[in-house]
């Protein structure tokens, strides 16, 4: 992995915090003390030692370094994704590279994609696919690719979302990756507000529940994008989020509300009860379905 792991490590814990918007309650000999980071405390408990660059939270009994205490505010125990969070936050190089369209390109998991090739989407299946999750084909087809690709020596295809580094996240209905470099994606309208999406799948959701129309859309693509989304977000006035309504999606909303205060504000509660948007759309389409089938029985009744 091309980045300095232990230049990482001994990145001050208090100025990886201090840039995700946190700052010290009180200072001892050798201890800072904060209020947790990522979830809500009024008595500070979590512990930072400077010396041994080292964090401990008392009040959820864990601890670690820096590498653990990225993982706590992007909701994952996976070291790679961890390290590029720290990466972000730091302002350390992580170089990427471009994706060749006509050769091999391998993420993070192992997965290869040989003889990439990007077109309209237009694949019935994938239309359908789409169109199962609530997906109208036009909002697809204007808003995503088809990607068509090798791996394994057997041809595949799927849908396919660009992100703003040239890369892709790939669906479909047996496979969810991503084909490198990993960014988050702006859709400008000209707008003061933004709408922030945690995955493409919510923000094409909100196309077809008519939210946020005439305004901007920012999809993150991965909760540990959401430093890469500071550049974009800093210019708007209202910042909109519709994130998972998970520990991740808590915890991201809370590193925006960190850093952007009174301009974000949480719409999750429009899909309470469902984890994400497009749960919520499915569910709001089956329940219409159902209504129109039980009055067509009442009208066939009444005759």
């Amino acid at each position: 992995m091309p980045m300095d792991i232990e230049g990482m490590k001994r990145f001050p814990i208090e100025d990886f915090l201090a840039r995700l918007g946190h700052h010290p309650v009180q200072r001892r000999a050798n201890a800072v003390w904060y209020r947790s980071p990522y979830r809500e405390e009024k008595t500070p408990s979590f512990k930072v030692n400077p010396e041994k660059n080292l964090w401990y939270d008392f009040g959820a009994g864990m601890g670690g370094n820096i590498f653990a205490l990225a993982g706590e505010f992007i909701g994952s125990g996976d070291f790679i994704t961890q390290a590029r969070y720290v990466a972000e936050v730091s302002g350390m190089p992580l170089p990427e590279h471009e994706p060749h369209r006509s050769s091999e390109v391998r993420q993070a998991g192992g997965q290869s994609f040989e003889n990439v090739e990007i077109l309209p989407l237009q694949n019935r299946a994938l239309l359908h696919y789409l169109h199962e999750r609530g997906i109208p084909s036009a909002i697809a087809i204007a808003n995503c690719k088809e990607m068509r690709y090798t791996t394994h020596g057997k041809r595949y295809f799927a849908v396919a979302f660009g992100n703003g580094s040239g890369g892709y996240e790939i669906r479909n209905p047996f496979f969810k990756g991503c084909v490198p470099p990993k960014d988050v994606t702006l859709l400008p309208s000209g707008s003061t507000a933004c709408n922030v999406h945690e995955g493409f799948m919510d923000y094409l959701s909100a196309r077809a529940l008519g939210i946020g129309n005439g305004e901007d859309h920012l999809v993150l693509n991965s909760v540990s994008n959401v430093a890469r989304a500071y550049r974009h977000l800093d210019g708007y006035g209202q910042i909109k989020c519709y994130l998972d309504n998970d520990e991740a999606g808590r915890r991201t909303l809370e590193a925006l509300g960190t850093r952007y205060g009174e301009r974000v504000s949480d719409c999750s509660g429009i899909y309470g009860g469902c984890k994400d948007l497009n749960e919520h759309l499915q569910k709001t389409l089956a329940e219409r379905q159902a209504q129109r089938e039980n009055e067509k029985k009442s009208k066939s009744i009444k005759m």
